[in-house]
């Protein structure tokens, strides 16, 4: 008996994918665009889409996909869609656009002279997250729309994610997961719905209750495709669209992390640890854990914001004769340093990098440092320092989150585009000092996402009898428990320090880069 198919379209910051996947976890067919333009930028820092980007991306690779695969329409019973995150715009009352699209990278900056009444800036104070709020306030797009376009904002009916807006094209209802509500909205995370308006943080991103959309738990069917949506795309009208849930919780389902000893490492731009828990707890102080795909389960998470974005960054700025080189050996660029750095010692030879390039929320002063240069260092002793830093910085995270929690982690399951790499696995495996699995494909944000569609439709009865089915182990990389006692020497003796000490050196800098003298 053939196997039903699930339509699945996973939207990314630099590409799109539009996958048919089976109830095995295969894919008998995809398509995949790379944006020319992943976004503009109108001002230095600014990142923005025109609004009918990416469902117009959508509908080419969709196109495409059913007409090669006419044969199979009778099997493919669901869409469902997966996004990036914190991505937004303002629809009128007729569901149209004001604007252009503002994405998770645009780091424009709102005002917060006097919008925190001063009672509660007094709480945030004495709890030590003054700072923090204050970082929040000005990273929110609302807030800055608010201020700087009013009369957009006065004609905004609704403000929403992105998928909440594809939902809308696809099928005419403007209704989107709980599980994608990740970003700077007025949302509470531990009871999965909108903060209620005495809430003590929804002043640090006051949009109102109205302006927002109808939440639905995953799962959960958001409409069924239109006419009009079908002769755009392709799709057969009538099919269900399923909610689902944002990329990186799409992802650690995908990677089968369910389990609270389980966690989730995407080596992607934005670099994250994901555990999977049935427990609501802060992973940092006064940090949500998002909503997970399963309705009854949190994501804790802790990211490095600008993570394998680095290593871009580095192969622009030093890797030029590499590239070079790579080409003419017929490899791309990273497998050709991958073996350079796989004979470097475990420590790069005391270079260690604080992979702060952008700050976050919680440390909000925090920038990037490099130390222990020596005259022997070469530009890969800097490549695998950079690796290693990103993951010591994630062992942090899943540190603090397991004494936070009392959750001990003994599983972990790489995905993102850095994991395609076995060094990069290794690196990882010797760091955490734990087993690292990888799954048969590096898509594993598609395999979560059209999971939650079978499990809607009775294929499967729970999250467990779907991973068993669709999730199949490639690869496990043991840890070198040598270079892991080195790694934690490292990082009790040195890196663990890094970011304390460096704190005031790193608050007057931030100071002299933001016009301070």
């Amino acid at each position: 008996m053939e196997q039903s198919l699930v339509l699945t379209f996973d939207v990314g910051t630099q590409s799109a994918r539009c996958l048919l996947v089976n109830e095995s976890g295969g894919f008998e067919d995809k398509e995949q665009k790379k944006y020319k333009v992943p976004y503009l930028s109108k001002q230095p820092g600014w990142a923005e889409q025109t609004p009918d980007f990416y469902f117009n991306i959508i509908a080419e690779m969709s196109k495409k996909v059913i007409e090669r695969n006419a044969d199979k329409l009778d099997r493919i019973t669901a869409v469902c869609l997966t996004c990036i995150r914190d991505t937004v715009l303002c629809l009128d009352k007729d569901k149209r656009p004001l604007r252009d699209i503002i994405l998770w990278l645009d780091d424009r900056e709102a005002k917060v002279d006097g919008q925190i009444p001063a009672y509660k800036r007094a709480i945030f104070s004495l709890v030590g997250m003054e700072e923090s709020v204050d970082m929040i306030y000005r990273a929110s797009t609302g807030n800055w729309i608010m201020q700087n376009e009013p009369e957009i904002w006065a004609k905004t009916d609704k403000y929403v994610m992105l998928p909440s807006y594809l939902n809308y094209l696809l099928t005419g209802e403007l209704k989107d997961s709980a599980a994608n509500m990740i970003g700077h909205v007025p949302f509470d995370y531990k009871n999965r719905c909108w903060m209620k308006p005495s809430a003590l943080t929804r002043c640090v991103c006051n949009v109102p209750t109205e302006k927002l959309c109808e939440l639905v738990p995953s799962g959960e069917v958001i409409g069924k495709i239109t006419k009009e949506a079908s002769e755009k795309t392709g799709i057969p009208e009538g099919l269900p669209l399923i909610a689902t849930g944002s990329d990186k919780g799409c992802e650690t389902i995908g990677m089968s992390v369910v389990k609270s000893n389980q966690a989730a490492i995407s080596f992607g731009t934005t670099s994250t640890l994901q555990m999977a828990v049935k427990k609501y707890f802060e992973p940092q102080p006064y940090m949500p854990a998002y909503p997970a795909v399963p309705n009854d389960m949190y994501n804790p998470e802790f990211e490095v914001y600008r993570g394998f974005w680095m290593i871009s960054w580095f192969i622009e700025q030093f890797a030029s004769k590499d590239k070079v080189d790579a080409a003419e050996e017929g490899v791309c660029v990273e497998r050709f340093l991958d073996d350079k750095i796989k004979n470097i010692e475990a420590g790069s030879g005391g270079l260690i990098l604080q992979p702060f390039w952008t700050p976050g929320i919680t440390n909000p002063s925090a920038s990037g440092a490099i130390i222990g240069f020596s005259d022997f260092h070469t530009r890969y002793h800097l490549y695998r320092a950079i690796i290693e830093g990103i993951c010591m910085e994630l062992y942090h995270g899943l540190d603090t989150m397991q004494k936070r929690s009392k959750v001990t982690v003994n599983e972990l399951y790489a995905g993102g585009g850095g994991a395609s790499s076995p060094v990069v696995c290794q690196i990882a495996a010797d760091v955490f000092g734990l087993p690292v699995h990888r799954i048969q494909t590096h898509e594993a944000s598609a395999v979560g996402c059209a999971m939650v569609a079978f499990l809607s439709q009775g294929v499967f009865d729970s999250y467990e009898d779907a991973i068993s089915h669709m999730v199949h182990q490639k690869d496990v990389f043991m840890p070198n428990e040598e270079n892991h006692r080195t790694y934690m020497k490292i990082y009790s003796k040195a890196y663990s320090h890094l970011a304390a000490r460096l704190r005031p050196i790193e608050k007057y800098l931030h100071y002299f880069q933001t016009g301070g003298h």
